[in-house]
């Protein structure tokens, strides 16, 4: 008998990149490592230890900013790899390809050979030489002007997209570097999704992927056409000077999902223990590699990766314009079908960001006497409530709205809270309210001839059961959820065994190595019905503060201009000169 094959997928999410060994043959998941990243997400400042900066000063970052640093994403490679090889117990001999998948759109900008420009001797002090992670909206303003000129000169392209760009993609990230420091554009010869920077990293070659080059970059192939981005005139006529951003930044050579981009070099070799030469597959985005890893390689399966944030993706066989969809790409997710995706900016965030600054002393008191986490606590209080016990409903807003509204100056609100509310009704209104944004993206897609069919929750939010239960009584979807805790890691070692030759397919490779338990939370048509109401005063609120009203967006402009007066004024009395 030959010996059992493996292959590594690597998942590259928003605080940590984490490694799992999967054998080729039927899935099974041997040995998983974790890496967090050690400089996290600078939303705030530059650390002073980045930029060099010797009086130990950091500098500010505006509003809206999330950065990081690549350095970090190959250390991953050189900790969490070998360290799930050695818990997985397996020769790293027997390893036949490795694949990555990353959060989207995050973007690096890079010298001809890669090198990103913070590593550039002389710019690490400046910000736009860093990472822009996916949560970076600061180029909302650049957004706003795509999708309006777009409006304007009916581009075919703008109707695949929902009809709004967001701020989180590649062109509204790329015209903000532009528009804000031209200096720093200029040095840039490749503005790479981090999804393909790492494959760089691990083979020396460089392929955009076929997933993130659709959704996240507007390249679409219409009837008679082999495919395209927005034209030179048209980022004319956006700003001049910009029209040559996709020839002489963006374009290059596109690979498939599940095609082998080259082979492991002898330095990534190294670094992760693995044999030189096995198959490297085209780079993919954590959500989008997840459907193969539950089953969901089929029309009307949407699944829900949830996070921090969370991605809704789902395969079709019809074309439909989807009202504030993220995108529909063909073979985005899977060669032969059309694939969807939507999504909201924040989930797991905002229950974090709540448990850390909403809740009272007093109750992480009593959780750490139950021998629980806040969470948790939380959680088990929320759940002795009726639906519509504590009287609230709130819009999960707090990183914007990424689908259907496609807006990030939106923000998050609490409404019907008295003297008599408490920590766990707020933490459920919010548990409900990113229910009620799923059920939004569901019915929009179904009322525009998208089926969705089943609801597959994937990611570490599926541990919470109470927050599961809701979504399926709200949605009034079956849940079911994949049999996986690292549900991208394994969608990407699927993608790794395809492109190592194990698998004709990535449907042939899904059929075998993904896992998915159906139907774990059926919904309860009693419960279903008492939230219809609360479902009625969030779709009111939603068109209220999203459409009718620009209460939300003139908040964020006065935070905006508030924060750089003090930055002002804290730099000049500093003795500097103001940015």
């Amino acid at each position: 008998m030959s010996p059992e094959q493996y292959v590594v997928g690597v998942d590259y999410g928003t605080l940590s990149g984490r490694a799992v060994v999967v054998r080729v043959s039927d899935g099974a998941e041997l040995g998983t490592g974790v890496h967090p990243y050690p400089h996290a997400v600078l939303e705030r400042s530059l650390p002073a230890h980045l930029t060099g900066n010797e009086a130990g000063t950091e500098r500010p970052l505006p509003p809206e900013w999330a950065l990081q640093v690549p350095e970090d994403y190959r250390e991953v490679l050189r900790v969490a790899v070998p360290a799930a090889v050695e818990a997985a117990g397996i020769d790293p001999a027997q390893v036949i390809g490795i694949a990555t998948d990353f959060t989207a759109c995050t973007m690096v900008p890079t010298l001809a050979d890669g090198t990103p420009l913070n590593e550039v001797e002389g710019l690490a002090d400046r910000p736009h030489a860093y990472v822009k992670l996916w949560k970076h909206h600061a180029a909302q303003a650049q957004a706003d002007r795509i999708n309006q000129l777009a409006r304007d000169r009916a581009e075919p392209w703008l109707p695949r997209y929902g009809g709004l760009i967001s701020s989180e993609w590649e062109f509204a990230k790329g015209l903000q570097l532009f528009e804000e420091d031209l200096d720093l554009y200029d040095r840039m010869e490749h503005w790479v999704e981090a999804a393909d920077w790492i494959v760089w990293q691990l083979c020396g070659t460089y392929v955009r992927n076929a997933c993130t080059a659709g959704y996240k970059g507007q390249f679409q192939k219409f009837e008679g056409q082999d495919g395209a981005y927005p034209s030179p005139e048209f980022l004319t006529a956006l700003s001049p000077g910009f029209g040559d951003f996709v020839t002489d930044k963006l374009e290059h050579r596109i690979g498939a999902l599940g095609e082998r981009a080259g082979t492991l070099t002898a330095e990534a070799a190294a670094w992760t223990g693995l044999p030189e030469g096995i198959a490297v597959a085209v780079g993919n985005v954590d959500a989008h590699v997840t459907a193969p890893a539950a089953q969901a390689v089929g029309s009307g399966q949407m699944v829900a990766i949830m996070g921090t944030s969370t991605c809704h993706v789902m395969n079709a066989e019809v074309l439909r314009e989807v009202p504030g969809m993220c995108g529909v790409v063909d073979g985005g997710i899977v060669d032969g079908l059309w694939g969807y995706e939507a999504g909201q900016s924040g989930v797991g965030d905002i229950f974090g960001w709540f448990v850390e600054h909403g809740v009272p002393a007093s109750y992480a008191e009593a959780a750490a006497a139950a021998g629980e986490s806040v969470h948790e606590h939380l959680t088990r209080l929320a759940a002795q409530q009726e639906v519509g016990e504590h009287g609230l409903v709130a819009l999960d807003w707090h990183s914007g709205n990424r689908s259907v509204l496609v807006d990030h100056e939106l923000s998050g609100l609490v409404v019907g809270q008295t003297l008599a509310t408490r920590a766990e009704d707020v933490y459920r209104a919010l548990l409900e309210a990113t229910a009620f944004g799923t059920r939004v993206i569901v019915e929009t897609f179904r009322d525009s001839g998208v089926p969705v069919e089943e609801f597959i929750v994937a990611g570490g939010l599926q541990k919470n059961a109470l927050l599961m239960q809701v979504y399926a009584d709200v949605t009034r979807l079956p849940l079911s959820v994949i049999d996986s805790e690292q549900g991208p890691a394994l969608g990407s070692a699927i993608h790794a065994a395809v492109a190592a030759g194990a698998y004709d397919d990535v449907p042939a490779a899904a059929k075998q190595m993904g896992k998915v338990r159906r139907h774990v939370f059926v919904p309860d048509e009693a419960r279903a019905a008492a939230y219809d109401p609360l479902f009625e005063q969030y779709v009111a609120l939603h068109d209220h503060f999203g459409r009718a009203t620009t209460t939300m967006r003139r908040l964020k402009a006065i935070r905006r201009d508030a924060v750089a007066r003090r930055s002002y004024a804290t730099t000049t009395s500093n003795g500097g000169t103001p940015a």
